[in-house]
């Protein structure tokens, strides 16, 4: 929740009251039920401690080298004091927070795997799964949001010429410029290689028709990474164009009106006779189905490290929740039902954790079966994190139902996690063919 001077002096003044009542007393009852959660929220929960302090094997910066730690204590300080105090208005308003992301910019979060040459931190694929967990903890719709940036800038800075990198990565980087990935279709999801769009080659020039569906940052991002048809049938006959906002012949449909991911837009982005330079073509003709996979295999590790930071934050709050709140005389921690759960949640996070964290550094260290590692990873972690915020929303009873808490906007930004980069439907045929080859 964000709260204002006036709405902290209320606070303080609540949890004074609130030391006085009886143990068995019913505050929120008593102080009514928004006084009551902004007075739980503000007893320094939305520092990520809980767990970690009690249980060190699940803090996320167990066992990282020296500069990896460093690196997440920088982003879960900017996701505590930047992100979190805020993500429940963001949400409310279907609010994006894009200057927000320009300081985490500065930071070097907006070009994360990019060379510094061109503005980029120049860090690898662990070293981006520490850093989106982190922040993710804070607003997951947001740092979602982030990733898909630095998936585009990162295929930019991967396959793009010498031009294209000067002329782009370094407002890319700074988040002055924001990116999109256009890749789904409303015919063409999970069998993206199906896709419709068509660049046509008119002199110095392509010439794009059709639509591409869902995408994250539609109508507000400066750059559209667009997948479309430039030969025949299939995989091979697909093209990677760089589409600027003001193109003639670009536009956009309404911003969705979404279960989750409030605080970024998602539109249709529609090509009429769409025209672009010849120049903005990456790589040559006929790669842009391979580059699409090969920012997918990132996509998919940065997705799922988003779902283990929403995860670890429900688990961080239903904790403290279960050591204060009281049933039958006593905290709820004390019955079996409640310790087996987060028993459960814990070992589920903490093998999600590990899973992302091994396929990024296969992917690191270009391992050939790294596409089958981030299959597990992305379809285990998304599982995993979206069925621990619903138990942390049911550890939570009613109160985890209310936006007053922020369970259930954690619960529903990972929903969609399990569904795009790859339906988890598609990462499970992905891992057996590779079992069964």
């Amino acid at each position: 929740l964000q709260v204002s001077v006036k709405e902290k002096q209320v606070v303080s003044l609540v949890l004074a009251k609130i030391t006085m009542l009886p143990a068995f007393s019913r505050p929120w009852k008593v102080l009514g039920r928004r006084a009551w959660a902004q007075a739980w929220m503000s007893k320094d929960l939305r520092k990520m401690s809980v767990v970690a302090a009690s249980a060190p094997s699940l803090d996320p910066a167990s066992g990282l080298p020296e500069d990896r730690i460093q690196f997440h204590q920088l982003a879960q300080q900017f996701a505590d004091n930047e992100m979190f105090p805020y993500a429940a208005e963001w949400d409310l308003k279907s609010h994006f927070p894009v200057d927000v992301l320009r300081k985490a910019a500065e930071l070097g979060f907006g070009g994360v795997f990019v060379d510094p040459e061109h503005g980029g931190s120049g860090l690898n694929r662990q070293d981006g799964a520490v850093i989106f967990e982190a922040l993710a903890s804070g607003c997951t719709s947001t740092t979602a949001y982030l990733t898909i940036h630095n998936m585009c800038v990162w295929m930019i800075d991967q396959f793009g010429n010498n031009d294209q990198r000067a002329n782009l990565l370094p407002q890319l980087c700074s988040m002055e410029l924001l990116s999109s990935y256009c890749l789904t279709e409303p015919g063409s999801g999970s069998d993206a290689a199906s896709l419709k769009t068509t660049a046509r080659r008119e002199g110095d020039e392509y010439v794009l028709n059709g639509s591409k569906a869902f995408i994250s940052g539609g109508g507000v991002s400066d750059l559209y990474i667009v997948m479309c048809r430039t030969g025949g049938d299939g995989a091979k006959g697909i093209s990677c164009l760089l589409v600027p906002k003001d193109a003639p012949g670009i536009s956009f449909g309404k911003n969705e009106d979404k279960l989750g991911w409030k605080t970024q837009p998602t539109s249709a982005v529609i090509f009429e006779d769409c025209r672009v330079p010849a120049a903005n073509l990456l790589g040559q003709e006929g790669d842009g189905f391979k580059f699409a996979m090969k920012g997918l295999d990132g996509g998919r590790i940065s997705i799922a490290t988003c779902s283990v930071g929403a995860a670890a934050r429900c688990l961080d709050l239903a904790t403290a929740h279960v050591k204060d709140r009281k049933q039958f005389g006593v905290p709820i921690m004390s019955f079996q039902h409640t310790q087996f759960k987060l028993a459960d949640m814990g070992t589920s996070l903490l093998s999600s954790r590990l899973l992302v964290r091994n396929a990024a550094r296969m992917l690191d260290e270009k391992v050939p079966d790294a596409t089958t590692a981030c299959a597990m990873a992305k379809r285990q972690a998304t599982d995993a994190g979206f069925d621990i915020c619903n138990d942390a929303l049911q550890l939570f009873g009613g109160y985890g139902y209310l936006k007053d808490y922020p369970i259930e906007r954690y619960l529903r930004d990972v929903r969609v996690h399990q569904i795009l980069e790859g339906t988890n439907e598609i990462m499970r045929h992905i891992i057996s063919r590779k079992m069964l080859a």
